[in-house]
């Protein structure tokens, strides 16, 4: 690859370690949650074990490969601005190693303990773990370090799909009774006997999507990091996405800097520095004033004046390719928060502003294809192995009696819908939760009875998986800050 040569030998280690934890997380989400997607052809007999985690294993990959990314900067987005920024600092470092080892150590954890818990959960529990450290470490008030806005949208989403879970697929194997009058749809399965061919193919149907989903919106977490790990060894390659075209930003910068300068004050403007600090303050806690509009305005003149006369982003220089993915990141992050909050009221304006960041974001949320590949096959493999200790919670411990053919079928289609409306909205939710209440919901809706030891467990393992992995986050980063800066002495 052309970019060994941008390597220095302790760059090199660390990008090497780095991407070993990145792939290992989705190694260990592959086979954390395999059993989302297997239990119920497992237990309705629809697919032997071994060929029920290579099929899924197999879509997992495939739905890594046709991902959009929304998700993976969506998570992104809950992390500081100041380590965003600085990806390729001792703090930067310490911050991505401190989210993979944190949430691969609670998923290993749950994992032997057979308890479905939430790889979402956990890595976003890390990712506030470290803002929270990074606010005292770095002298700011604590919590400033969240963007606490972002995180209630995560947080919603992560807190209703499990409701979704339980209540749509209850209702989804009544409305299946009501209508549907095939007898053999709600009996348990006879031991070893395969189910009609057409209950079989539903039921491999609904094990796909779910596979599917699942990974075009749990893999996407391991690309976000992958991606902050490139920028901040390689930003010369990685800053910016090369092969993008300029010109659409160029057309739709002067109008947007027109908008913005209508709600500066006359003469107000900033050096750069100022404009960094004001910009990064908002994002953090501010509220929009004349200061902020006089700080975008600085930074999107400067971005003009870095792409002007170029066009694609390999005409900038190698040396000047993460300040611009800097500007650009603080800049689209501003005027996301600005129309979010309804400061510019005027439907146009807000439009070309909206227009200006969508173009902003094309030159810095990209995924490379071969960064898509590695966390495939890394969540595709996982898929294949260490599935058996949750499939048996989530197949024979959640209900009294035996899985039927339709409460399977409705558990994961409800699972595949929502995990893909997620999807699509850029929202990171937790295919564990979706269908382990799906399959709950369902045994509660055939009066099956559900075991409330397992159910205990669950609830326990959900409620603390937040608060455990804010603290390993905070710890893991506090250790791990300590030592690049003590210890190996990065800055």
């Amino acid at each position: 690859m052309d970019f060994l040569g941008d390597l220095t030998a302790g760059s090199g280690f660390f990008l090497l370690l780095a991407l070993g934890l990145a792939l290992g997380f989705e190694f260990v989400n592959g086979f954390h949650d395999t059993a989302n997607a297997v239990a119920t052809v497992i237990y309705t007999h629809s697919l032997k074990p071994t060929y029920a985690v290579i099929w899924s294993g197999t879509w997992n990959l495939l739905g890594v490969l046709v991902s959009t990314g929304a998700v993976a900067f969506g998570v992104i987005a809950l992390l500081p601005a100041e380590l965003v920024i600085n990806a390729g600092s001792g703090a930067g470092f310490a911050m991505v190693f401190a989210l993979l080892i944190s949430a691969i150590i609670w998923n290993l954890g749950t994992w032997y303990l057979g308890l479905p818990a939430s790889s979402s959960h956990t890595l976003i529990g890390s990712i506030i773990g470290v803002g929270l450290a990074n606010s005292l470490t770095s002298g700011h008030a604590f919590g400033e370090g969240v963007n606490w806005g972002k995180a209630q949208e995560v947080f919603s989403s992560l807190l209703i799909s499990p409701v979704v879970g339980f209540t749509c697929a209850a209702l989804l194997l009544l409305l299946a009774k009501a209508l549907i009058h095939r007898p053999e749809l709600y009996r348990a399965p006879e031991t070893g006997k395969a189910p009609p061919l057409w209950i079989r193919a539903l039921l491999i149907l609904t094990c796909t999507g779910v596979s599917f989903a699942h990974g075009s919106n749990d893999g996407q977490k391991g690309m976000g990091l992958i991606m902050l790990i490139l920028i901040g060894i390689l930003p010369g390659i990685f800053a910016l996405d090369l092969n993008a075209k300029i010109a659409p930003l160029a057309d739709i910068s002067q109008p947007a800097i027109a908008v913005i300068s209508k709600h500066t004050s006359p003469g107000a403007s900033l050096q750069e520095k100022a404009a960094d600090d004001q910009l990064s303050s908002y994002l953090k806690a501010g509220t929009a004033d004349s200061q902020t509009f006089a700080a975008l305005a600085t930074k999107s003149q400067t971005i003009t004046s870095k792409i002007a006369g170029k066009a694609s982003f390999k005409d900038i220089s190698k040396e000047n390719r993460r300040a611009l993915r800097n500007d650009i990141y603080l800049v689209s992050k501003t005027i996301n928060k600005l129309n979010k909050q309804h400061v510019i009221t005027d439907k146009q304006e807000t439009k070309t502003l909206g227009d200006y960041k969508t173009q902003l974001e094309k030159a810095t949320e990209f995924i490379p294809s071969w960064v898509k590949v590695a966390v495939a096959f890394a969540l595709g493999l996982g898929t294949m192995i260490g599935w058996k200790r949750i499939v048996v919670t989530v197949g024979e411990k959640i209900g009294k009696d035996h899985l039927t053919y339709a409460q399977g079928a409705s558990a994961e289609l409800v699972a595949m819908t929502t995990i893909a409306a997620a999807d699509h909205f850029g929202l990171p939710v937790s295919t564990t939760h979706v269908l382990s209440s799906g399959v709950a919901g369902t045994m509660a809706a055939n009066r099956s009875g559900l075991q409330m030891d397992t159910l205990r467990n669950l609830l326990l393992a959900w409620v603390l998986t937040l608060p455990v992995c804010v603290l390993l986050g905070s710890a893991t980063y506090s250790f791990g800050l300590y030592i690049v800066l003590n210890i190996l002495g990065l800055k």
